[in-house]
C-alpha cells in the first residue's frame, strides 16, 4: 500500500503475552494479554489504548496469532485483523509485512502468512539505523524468543522470512528471559552435593531465575507467573523448589541460588551456541546492536566469545521506556516515513 502523507500514527506490536504501542514520538505504552485465554477481548484492549493516545492513523504488527487459541495462523491473523479494525475503522489500520511494506486490512487479510510474525523485521530495521554500514547483527533477547537477524549496511537479510524457516536456520531461538519452562533448560539440577532431577512440569520459568539472580526487577503488582503469585525473589525461590519437588519451607535462598546458576548457565550456552552457529567468521570492525530484556545477558555472552566487536544497545540509544515496545516505535516511525 503507498503510504500518503501521515500526521501521526499509533502503532501496536500484539503478542501472545504483551500488548505494546507506541506513536514514534516518545509516547509508549505495555500491558500483559495473556492472548490464549482473553483473545475476546482484543478488540476492547485496542480500543482502550487508541483513547490513551489518539491518532490520525494507527498501525500494527504481530506474534500473537500463534496463540492455541486460534486454529492456526491464519485464524490468528483474521482476529487480530478484525480486532484491530473495529474500534479504528478500516481504512485508517495498517498492517506491518515482513517485506517491509505496510498493508491495508483488505491487503493484509488476503495475505495473512506476509503480516504474521512480523514484528522482529520491523525491530531489525530500527536496529540497522544503529549500524548503518558494513556487516552487522541484530541480537533482541526478549521475555519469549532470542531474535539473531543479519544486518548489511543498516538493511535486514534473514535467511529465514517466517518464523517455522528462522527456527530452522537459526535466526530464531525459543528460549528468552521470562516465558521458557526451567524443564527446556535443564533435567536435573545440583542440591547440597548431590543431582536432583527435576518434574517435567511448568513450575517455573526463566522468569524466576533471572529474577533471583538479580537480572529482572521484582514486581508485586504481577501475576503473570506460573503460579499467579507475585514477581519476587522469595516466590521464584518457591517456584525453584517446587519444580524439584522440594519443601520450599527448606529450600533456602542459598540452595535457589545454586539452581538458578545452573539454569542460567544453561540457557547463556543454548543462546552462545545459537550466536556462534549464526555468526560466522566474526571480524572486528563488525557491529552488534543488542536489545530486548536480555541485553545484559548478551553482553556477557559476547564478551565470553573470543571476539571483540562494536557493540551498541538499543536501550542506551533511544532510552528504556521506548526499548521495551522497540517494534511498535519502529512500525510508528515506518508509517511515518521516518525510518
Amino acid at each position: 500500500m503507498s503510504l500518503t502523507s501521515i500526521d501521526s500514527c499509533l502503532a501496536f506490536d500484539i503478542g501472545g503475552a504483551n500488548i505494546k504501542a507506541a506513536d514514534g514520538q516518545g509516547w509508549s505504552y505495555s500491558e500483559p494479554f495473556a492472548m490464549w485465554q482473553e483473545w475476546k477481548r482484543l478488540p476492547d484492549v485496542i480500543a482502550h489504548i487508541m483513547n490513551l493516545c489518539p491518532a490520525s492513523h494507527y498501525a500494527a504488527t504481530m506474534t500473537g496469532e500463534i496463540a492455541d487459541c486460534f486454529a492456526d495462523r491464519k485464524d490468528g491473523v483474521k482476529h487480530i485483523i478484525e480486532s484491530c479494525s473495529l474500534p479504528a475503522g478500516r481504512k485508517n489500520f495498517l498492517f506491518y509485512s515482513v517485506d517491509g511494506s505496510l498493508l491495508s486490512a483488505t491487503e493484509a487479510s488476503q495475505q495473512p502468512l506476509q503480516v504474521a510474525a512480523s514484528n522482529w523485521h520491523a525491530l531489525a530495521r530500527l536496529a540497522g539505523s544503529l549500524a548503518p554500514s558494513g556487516r552487522s547483527w541484530l541480537i533482541d533477547i526478549g521475555s519469549t524468543t532470542t531474535d539473531i537477524v543479519p544486518l548489511a549496511c543498516g538493511q535486514p537479510v534473514p535467511q529465514g522470512m517466517n518464523d517455522w524457516d528462522r527456527l530452522l536456520c537459526g535466526e530464531l531461538v525459543y528460549t528468552g528471559m521470562e516465558r521458557t519452562p526451567v524443564p527446556a533448560l535443564r533435567q536435573s539440577l545440583p542440591h547440597r552435593g548431590t543431582t536432583r532431577p527435576i518434574a517435567c512440569e511448568c513450575f517455573a520459568t526463566s522468569q524466576d531465575v533471572w529474577l533471583l539472580l538479580g537480572n529482572l526487577p521484582e514486581d508485586k503488582k504481577s501475576n503473570t507467573t506460573t503460579d499467579h503469585k507475585p514477581a519476587t525473589r522469595d516466590a521464584a525461590r518457591i517456584r525453584i523448589a517446587r519444580s524439584m519437588l522440594l519443601e520450599p519451607a527448606s529450600f533456602t535462598f542459598a540452595d535457589a541460588i545454586e539452581a538458578a546458576t545452573a539454569i542460567a548457565d544453561s540457557q547463556t550456552r543454548l543462546i552462545q551456541n545459537a550466536i556462534g552457529q549464526m555468526i560466522q567468521n566474526p571480524a572486528p570492525d563488525d557491529s552488534i546492536v543488542l536489545s530486548g530484556q536480555g541485553e545484559v545477558l548478551a553482553k556477557r555472552i559476547l564478551d565470553h566469545m573470543d571476539w571483540t566487536p562494536c557493540t551498541v544497545s538499543l536501550k542506551d540509544a533511544i532510552g528504556a521506556d521506548l526499548s521495551r515496545v522497540a517494534p511498535a516505535h519502529a512500525v510508528a516511525m515506518i508509517a511515518q516515513r521516518r525510518l
